[in-house]
């Protein structure tokens, strides 16, 4: 029976790659000229963006949805927290970087297959979702399905089609 592992994973390399464009473009845009904005990719699982402003802050997370969007990054992979103040009238945001499917994500994916029209099965297996049904067609509908959901807010990739 054919089948297919669901997971959601982040490309650190593209994503430092995406740090690197989004900072180039960061240092020469003019509203940012003689102000200290950067981005820093703290570890596999955060992301740090200081800028002098708020504005400063949410601009340069633009600038960066935008370089991930050119390099073919899931935005949904990112979640902002609130812009805060970090001293020295300075400002942060925290950005968490989502690698795998928590089993809270897991179930509402398992409820949603199984509410769906389609005659597959999916099982929980350790941050990955695998997927088993007869036809391949039906396996390529409940993945566009599951992409396309709204109460699937995490970047769903397909791995190990067979």
């Amino acid at each position: 029976m054919p089948s297919f592992d669901l997971v959601s994973t982040m490309d650190i390399g593209e994503l430092k790659n995406s740090i690197q464009m989004a900072q180039k473009q960061i240092n020469g845009r003019y509203d940012f000229k003689g102000s200290e904005c950067e981005i820093i990719l703290k570890s596999d699982s955060e992301l740090k963006i200081s800028g002098d402003s708020e504005y400063q802050v949410q601009a340069a997370l633009e600038i960066l949805y935008g370089s991930m969007a050119k390099r073919g990054l899931g935005l949904k992979g990112l979640e902002p927290q609130e812009v805060s103040p970090s001293g020295n009238q300075k400002y942060k945001l925290d950005i968490v970087i989502h690698n795998g499917i928590n089993k809270e994500k897991a179930k509402t994916i398992n409820k949603l297959v199984k509410e769906s029209k389609f005659k597959i099965s999916s099982q929980y297996l350790d941050e990955k979702i695998r997927i088993t049904g007869k036809k391949i067609d039906e396996l390529q509908g409940i993945f566009k399905y599951l992409r396309e959901h709204k109460d699937v807010n995490i970047a769903l990739s397909m791995e190990n089609m067979k």
